[in-house]
This record gives C-alpha cells, structure tokens and sequence, in this order.
C-alpha cells in the first residue's frame, strides 16, 4: 500500500491493528513529521519561512494570509488543510491521521487539540486504531484549550469558548462552552 493509499484509507475511517503493517507505516510518516516539527519549534523562523516549513508538513501549498505562533504539533501533518487567511497559536496538537479540514480566515486559540484516532474499547485490542475527521468551517474561532474530538464538525461563523470539550457536532452560527461543549446560543 502506497503512503496515499494510506492516507486515504485512515481519512475515511479504516482500523489499523496494533503491529500491523500499516500500523508500521503510522510509524515512518510519524517520523517525517516529528523531523519538520522539530525543524519548526526548534529556532526563529519568519513567517515566509513557516508557510513553507508548514507547506512542506501538510504536502499542500498554504496561502501567503496563513499565520501559525510556534509551538506546533503533529503525528502525521499529510492530513491537514488549512483555508486562507487562518491563524494557528501557541501549543496547538493536531492528530490528523483521520483528516483535519480547517477552513478560511479561522482563529485556532493557544493549546488546541484537535483528535481524529480513538482506540480499540476491546481490553484486548487496545492498541487498535479507528479513525473519524475533525471538519472546521469558514470564519471560526476556537478558543484557548480546547479539545475537539474525532468525527466532530464545527459549522461556519462558530465561536467555541476556552477550554471547551467538543464531543458532538455544532451547527453553523453557534456558540458553543463547557465540558462537555453545549450550544449557549445562537450568533
């Protein structure tokens, strides 16, 4: 299986077995990213410099509007997409394995985790690995210390307060807190 095979395998949902042969190649596309992650958090670049660092993590070409405040973290980066004019700060964790789609001219807060793999409930098979991906509309706000969980998506104009669990899915235009994250409120 080819590492897009791959890829394209986790993003729409497939298991991996613990010590399977996938489960190996989870592992070689791990250390690509941890080599560009290294190579983003571990010295000053400009921001010219980190589109295409990030650029080259992602294995698309980010629009010259994209702004992301190091620390950045990833297990995969091959599953990402960032939209226009979308900001990512300090501390952020994307576990992407499962496909991340951010759109554009979106806020990602300070020490956002964004969760596309659970495991296996089975005691037995616990290091077995199902994936779900995380969908972010256009012109959305994540607040600091969230977590948003696998299969959820945030819809357009969304606004997800600080420290916010998000476990289910937020229709556009809502305003969503708390842990687990409830619906406040319309925009």
């Amino acid at each position: 299986m080819s590492e897009n095979d791959f890829l394209a395998f986790t993003a729409n949902g497939g298991v991996v077995e613990a010590g399977s042969p996938m489960h190996n190649m989870m592992h070689k596309l791990s250390q690509r990213a941890l080599r560009l992650t290294a190579e983003i958090n571990n010295k000053y670049h400009n921001p010219e410099e980190l589109r295409e660092l990030m650029s080259e993590l992602t294995g698309t070409t980010l629009d010259e509007n994209f702004a992301l405040f190091t620390p950045f973290y990833t297990d995969c980066g091959l599953n990402i997409k960032i939209g226009k004019g979308t900001f990512i700060n300090m501390g952020c964790s994307f576990q992407d394995w499962g496909g991340i789609s951010i759109g554009n001219n979106c806020l990602i807060g300070h020490n956002c985790t964004i969760c596309t793999v659970n495991h296996s409930e089975d005691p037995d098979n616990r290091g077995d690995m199902k994936f779900a991906g995380v969908e972010i509309g256009d012109k959305v706000w994540i607040g600091a210390n969230v977590t948003i969980l696998p299969g959820v998506s945030i819809g357009d104009g969304c606004i997800i307060g600080a420290g916010a669990v998000v476990s289910k899915s937020i229709p556009t235009g809502h305003m969503a807190i708390g842990v687990p994250a409830k619906i406040i409120r319309k925009i």
